[in-house]
């Protein structure tokens, strides 16, 4: 049975145009039992692709196509080191998933020079548990093999069996209709025959169906900022790229069905399962002779008599329950951490805001100094915060001034470890009125024209080309015009889509052990760690994220004081301020107020 190893999603980003979705809805069609994902060079799709196969009762093959230095992944030397060669990496084992990470990590972060980069060392370190193929036309033999140095080539896939293991590494052969690759082929069976090496079947998947080739053009089209009328700019020479039937590929290497077989037994090598539903809070140091109950237990009721001086049994009551659900939840460790960095933003001259969301419940958060809202006055209720009957993992967002955010998660990563703490990936995706534009200026459409058509996608949170079709008037004229219409088709078919990875505004990840035991890595533009998996993956993993918020306004707080300081003399507690105070609400009545943050 021939099985999908070499697949990109839509997050080979502005490479790949097929959607996971579509790919697992269309191997389920064609009844195919697994699939892959090989995305280039990075693993951004992985966790929703492994849930979506389990779903759809396909078995997931987690790999990816990496990139690979032609010498040190560490040399950067313009015009040969801004070259590369592709390799394809599939997971075999839960080890040879960890090594994956390891490899894709390492790439970016000590081997990013325009790609993110491996070399032989890293490989050679980190094989176990991985199965290798080729690659396409940009991999090393075969690049080879089109300069006519076959013994280069054969040299090159004794190196990589040497390297994975006799039984770990296949010569990859693809036919999407190609002169080139006809003549990879015949090396590759040549160096089968003097090698032994295995052969296997592939189809370098980009797209779902065929007729999706034209959208993975355009798609190229606009990662490249160029138009489709421009002959010079680079594009795939057929449109073979698509997830093929069992049958389309016996078409192509009926004659040697071996090679095909061989997809469906490296298939069934390859086991690789997350889990989910566990935490793996990072380990918080408390004092000798405590556990993390009794530490903070002991934080808590040090703090009580300070902030409720009178205090009654309803305090009492309220303080002993929701230390009764943290340590049920098993989330002191949690608190404690949070609790810690908060101390040391306050100590260190951070403003820190009173509280945000759900977390302003807790009497708990606001005895460690987290908030500094007192729940019972506002009659807020903890169970919308942490609720025993629904455990999930608490959520407190703090907010920082700007100025002194980067200090704090500084503090965080020298306490925990730099190989422990990371930011959090996101994806900017093409919205409607971009998506718009991008295909626009790709089909050449007059940019006034396509300004109109832009201009007619209603501004509503959330607004998708299909809704902005149904309740637009002016669009729904403009599309009575064909190349409009087209551009619409075209814009709908993309939308959505990933364009671009950037740092997540808040979202700080610390864990336990080494991250790379977890999840994927890379650098941030600024040279911070960032999660190749986006918040939500983070969370669904079982790893602890927080929000580190920059909010502006509590610059604005910080200078004003000291402003009162130095002007009038007055030292002002922002936190302590009387909240009925009549000329206030008399200055806001008359809306004579500029930018008060979440009043306006």
């Amino acid at each position: 049975m021939f099985t999908h190893l070499h697949v990109h999603s839509e997050y080979s980003l502005l490479d790949g145009a097929a959607r996971i979705n579509e790919l697992v809805k269309r191997a389920t069609e064609l009844e195919m039992p697994a699939l892959a994902i090989t995305d280039h060079g990075a693993m951004y799709g992985v966790v929703d692709f492994y849930k979506a196969c389990r779903q759809a009762g396909i078995k997931p093959i987690i790999g990816c196509e990496i990139y690979m230095a032609l010498g040190k992944r560490t040399e950067r030397v313009l015009g040969k080191e801004d070259r590369n060669n592709h390799l394809v990496l599939l997971a075999e084992t839960a080890e040879g998933y960890r090594n994956l990470v390891q490899i894709v990590s390492q790439a970016y972060i000590d081997g990013f020079y325009y790609k993110p980069r491996a070399d032989k060392e890293l490989l050679q370190a980190n094989s176990k548990g991985l199965i290798a193929l080729s690659a396409c036309l940009a991999g090393e033999i075969p690049e080879c093999l089109l300069q006519d140095n076959f013994e280069r080539a054969r040299a090159s896939a004794l190196e990589f069996k040497e390297i994975f293991g006799k039984h770990n590494f296949f010569l990859e052969l693809q036919d999407h209709g190609l002169s080139a690759q006809r003549k990879v082929n015949a090396g590759l069976w040549k160096i089968h025959e003097e090698t032994g090496i295995p052969l296997v079947a592939t189809n370098d998947v980009h797209y779902t169906k065929k007729d999706n080739a034209f959208i993975q053009d355009v798609l190229l089209c606009i990662q490249m900022g160029k138009t489709l009328s421009d002959t010079s700019r680079m594009s795939f020479e057929s449109q073979e790229y698509y997830l093929k039937s069992q049958e389309e590929m016996n078409l192509i290497f009926g004659e040697h069905p071996e090679v095909l077989h061989i997809s469906g037994e490296i298939a069934d090598r390859c086991n690789v399962d997350f889990t989910f539903g566990r935490h793996y809070l990072p380990v918080y140091e408390v004092p000798e002779g405590y556990g993390l109950d009794e530490y903070l237990h002991k934080l808590c009721w040090e703090a009580f008599p300070k902030l409720y001086p009178q205090a009654r049994d309803t305090e009492r009551q309220r303080l002993a329950y929701e230390l009764e659900v943290i340590t049920q939840t098993g989330f002191a460790g949690y608190f404690l951490i949070v609790a810690d960095f908060c101390r040391f933003a306050r100590e260190n001259g951070v403003a820190v805001g009173p509280g945000r969301g759900s977390a302003a419940a807790s009497m708990v958060a606001y005895l460690l100094g987290i908030t500094s809202v007192e729940p019972l006055r506002h009659n807020l209720l903890f169970e919308r915060f942490l609720n025993p009957e629904r455990i999930s993992m608490p959520d407190i967002d703090i907010d920082f001034d700007p100025e002194g955010r980067e200090k704090v998660i500084k503090y965080v990563t020298e306490k925990y470890g730099q190989d422990k703490v990371c930011q959090i990936i996101t994806f900017g995706t093409m919205g409607a009125k971009a998506v718009l534009r991008d295909v626009g200026r790709v089909l050449d459409i007059p940019l006034s024209k396509v300004d109109r058509v832009a201009k007619a996608v209603p501004f509503e949170l959330g607004m998708t080309l299909e809704r902005a079709l149904a309740i637009s008037s002016d669009l729904q004229k403009l599309v009575q015009e064909e190349d409009i219409k087209n551009l619409y088709e075209i814009a709908k078919s993309l939308e959505g889509m990933p364009r671009h990875a950037s740092t997540h505004a808040a979202g700080v990840v610390i864990a336990r052990e080494p991250l790379t035991n977890y999840l994927p890595l890379q650098k941030t533009t600024e040279g911070f760690l960032m999660a190749q998996f986006p918040m939500k993956t983070v969370e669904e993993i079982g790893l602890l994220k927080m929000d580190f918020l920059g909010l502006r306004n509590l610059t604005i707080i910080t200078k004003t004081l000291e402003k009162i300081k130095l002007v009038r003399g007055l030292e002002l507690d922002i936190d302590n301020l009387p909240l009925d105070d009549k000329a206030t609400y008399d200055l806001l009545a008359e809306g004579n107020s500029t930018g008060v943050f979440q009043l306006e």
